[in-house]
């Protein structure tokens, strides 16, 4: 049984020091589950921490899936060798779409999101109701590796509804959760006072000035040890932002503090994984917090991988940072056999990732139009959320008022036969078209004619639209915000389209779903209309990772054998995508693109190591 006090933890009544890694079964491939949790043992860590992502398991109300994930990687990790500490949320932060919150929940509840609020709480209890029995029946005072479970997560930085906490709370003490509790914030006063639960653990999360931090949580929380819930040793990437790095000296220096101040840690990442499909978060720059020096637009989605500066890189590569904090976990196991006690006795051998394919091109030469759903009419622009989309695409049409003015004839008016010199009635001339509370791309088209890309908070220049014309806006969502304010947006055109001061009633929606290709229509020639899929054939006699890119597009996305790896952007930093070997088989493999930009990609390579600008 975990039990602990101001000196520390203790396990079954002997000392322990928590030396834990963040990996997220949900960013890595099962299959490679082993690799990646042997890698974090052999690192010297006993722990691995994983949230659970709500959405990723209840995406429609009532419809749970993937079940037997977490309780399976949990069992991996036991037999790797490491206890581990589970982080179900409601919500998870994680640069993960709505921070792990359904998008159905909160277009419904809207702001009442985080808080006591009834219909909030109903579904939050029938979400734990499922997904906690497989970490309750793994507890370590069971017999199993879980050593503790956290509440909510970092909810001083969002709110103070201490009923909502303690609901929390007591739902997980009966559903049976017995090992401590806990919760994780920024080591600041009024974010403890408001994030912590009485009678809980209290848990801080900083990069660096371990004993600053850990001086604001003895303030807070004098009877509780030093715990660094989340070292953030490396940092995630937005599109367009230059990738994030730490130096290993840097991260190793901050380690080193964290334990000589008596702390335990878990290593945030210690292997980050990727942000596959449209599961990739957003931040928005509400100020002071964040910059946006290197964006035209405050909303900053980040990339599809989460390599995180990791010590192990997206495809589980030890780095240098791996080795220069093993030698400082190494140096304390050595200073400290009593408290630096592991599941199991000896580490493993550090594994090796799977081989890199050699680098080649993959002509497309198969071609299917997009595949939208029945449409849907309503007097204004549906949200994704009121289509039942998560995310994907969705193409509205709207047609303005009136009619074009009348061509200026050949002849000049002294021409005119006498008589009809009279003016022509008046005709509604063109006005400037506004697209209100876009999120988060579109693609707009006047009669059929490709005339400008929109994006979310870039101020473009002002579209005049004559009366007559039909609109077309193909929207794709690039993230719902998953920190701040802004967590629990909705998507797609969330205020309306305006002709001048004059609102475009009368919408046509057609949703399209990324999740599943299989419907599609292949065929040799492409259709006459953009976007579309595109394919392309892979042989291979043997199996390995790649990276894939896509030479010439603009911005899109990619499946492997209808696997959705993720977006791809031109405006980096991140100008690859990692393949995982087990998405890919010998003989024939099938490799699909989906290019939203004005570009018409000929070929995808695949490409020996990852591309992080």
């Amino acid at each position: 049984m975990l039990t602990y006090d101001c000196t520390g933890f203790q396990l079954d009544g002997s000392p322990l020091r928590i030396l834990s890694g963040a990996a997220h079964y949900f960013r890595t491939h099962p299959r490679q589950w082993p690799q990646r949790l042997a890698a974090l043992r052999a690192m010297g860590l006993n722990t691995v921490e994983t949230y659970i992502p709500w959405n990723l398991h209840e995406p429609a109300q009532g419809d749970f899936r993937r079940l037997t994930e977490l309780p399976a990687f949990l069992d991996e990790a036991a037999r790797q060798g490491l206890w581990a500490i589970v982080r179900p949320g409601p919500y998870i932060c994680a640069e993960w779409d709505n921070g792990g919150l359904p998008g159905w929940l909160t277009a419904r509840v809207g702001r009442r999101a985080r808080t006591s609020d009834p219909t909030y709480l109903a579904a939050v209890d029938a979400y734990l109701d499922v997904v906690m029995p497989a970490v309750v029946e793994r507890q370590c005072d069971r017999g199993g590796n879980v050593l503790m479970v956290q509440v909510e997560n970092e909810y001083g930085s969002h709110g103070s509804d201490a009923d909502y906490l303690r609901h929390l709370a007591d739902g997980l003490a009966r559903r049976g959760v017995s090992v401590p509790l806990f919760t994780s914030d920024g080591p600041e006063e009024h974010l403890l006072n408001a994030g912590s639960v009485p009678g809980l653990l209290a848990t801080v999360n900083f990069g660096s000035e371990p004993e600053a931090a850990f001086a604001e949580l003895r303030r807070h929380r004098p009877e509780d040890p030093p715990f660094c819930m989340e070292f953030w040793n490396g940092w995630f990437d937005h599109w367009g932002e230059k990738h994030h790095t730490r130096t290993p000296e840097d991260a190793a220096d901050s380690l080193r503090r964290i334990l000589a101040a008596g702390g335990s840690v878990n290593l945030y990442m210690a292997h980050g994984g990727t942000n596959f499909g449209t599961t990739a978060g957003a931040n928005h720059a509400d100020p002071p917090f964040n910059s946006t020096d290197w964006t035209d637009s405050p909303f900053q989605p980040a990339v599809t991988s989460y390599d995180y500066d990791a010590p192990l890189d997206e495809r589980g590569t030890p780095t240098p940072k791996f080795e220069a904090l093993r030698a400082v976990l190494a140096e304390f196991a050595a200073e400290h056999p009593e408290e630096a006690r592991y599941l199991s006795d000896a580490p493993p051998a550090l594994p090796a990732p799977a081989p890199l394919l050699a680098p080649r091109e993959v002509t497309v030469d198969s071609y299917a139009p997009l595949s939208p759903e029945d449409p849907v009419h309503s007097p204004v622009p549906p949200t994704f959320e009121e289509l039942g989309l998560e995310h994907g695409l969705v193409r509205y049409t709207l047609r303005v008022p009136g009619t074009r003015p009348a061509p200026v004839p050949p002849e000049s008016a002294d021409d005119s036969p006498e008589g009809t010199d009279a003016p022509p009635p008046a005709r509604r001339a063109g006005a400037v078209l506004t697209v209100e509370g876009l999120r988060d791309r579109a693609t707009l088209w006047i009669d059929g004619e490709r005339v400008a890309e929109l994006v979310r908070g870039v101020e473009g220049e002002p579209l005049q639209v004559p009366a007559g014309a039909t609109v077309e806006l193909l929207v794709e969502s690039l993230g719902r915000v998953n920190y701040g304010p802004q967590v629990g947006e909705t998507k797609g055109i969330t205020g309306g389209v305006r002709h001048e001061r004059q609102y475009l009633h009368g919408c046509r929606a057609e949703a399209v779903r990324l999740d599943d290709l299989s419907g599609l229509d292949f065929q040799p020639e492409p259709p006459s209309a953009r976007p579309h899929f595109a394919r392309g054939s892979l042989p291979l006699d043997s199996t390995g990772d790649t990276y894939l890119a896509v030479p010439g597009g603009r911005h899109g996305h990619l499946w492997v054998n209808g696997f959705h790896l993720g977006r791809y952007d031109e405006r980096g930093p991140q100008t690859t995508l990692y393949c995982p070997q087990p998405l890919l088989q010998e003989g024939a493999n099938e490799i699909t693109l989906l290019e939203l930009g004005d570009a018409a990609p000929a070929v995808i390579e695949l490409r020996s190591a990852a591309e992080l600008g």
